[in-house]
């Protein structure tokens, strides 16, 4: 299983960006996704979930992010989406796509829960 993140860079707060999670080795539809992030000195943790057709086939939202961050997925691509909108300085994270345990996204916001990995994105919001 293959998990390859793009899309990250340096944006200027209220910028917008797009992350991809290309992924192989597995078909989608059997997976729920989550993209986790990690500031630097803090620790990673999962922001938003997308669960699939063995689930509830909802998306799920930490409440800081709601409104801002978008999360969707292509299974006939076998990629998963991270649309981020109005970024500001505190969105500065290695950026991780994973799946998860939970068809339905349960725990999606503690790291233990995720199984494959990518190796990350980094997107920095400075002015």
């Amino acid at each position: 299983v293959q998990l390859v993140e793009s899309g990250g860079g340096s944006v200027q707060p209220g910028e917008s960006l797009t992350l991809s999670c290309v992924v192989s080795g597995v078909n989608l539809e059997y997976y729920a996704f989550t993209w986790l992030r990690q500031a630097a000195g803090k620790e990673r943790e999962g922001v938003v979930c997308a669960s699939n057709s063995n689930g509830d086939n909802k998306k799920y939202y930490v409440d800081s992010l709601k409104g801002r961050f978008t999360v969707s997925r292509d299974d006939a691509k076998n990629t998963v989406y991270l649309q981020m909108n109005d970024l500001k300085p505190e969105d500065t994270a290695v950026y991780y796509c994973a799946t998860i345990i939970s068809n339905y996204c349960a725990g999606y916001q503690d790291p233990k829960w995720a199984e494959f990995w990518g190796r990350g994105t980094q997107v920095t919001v400075s002015s």
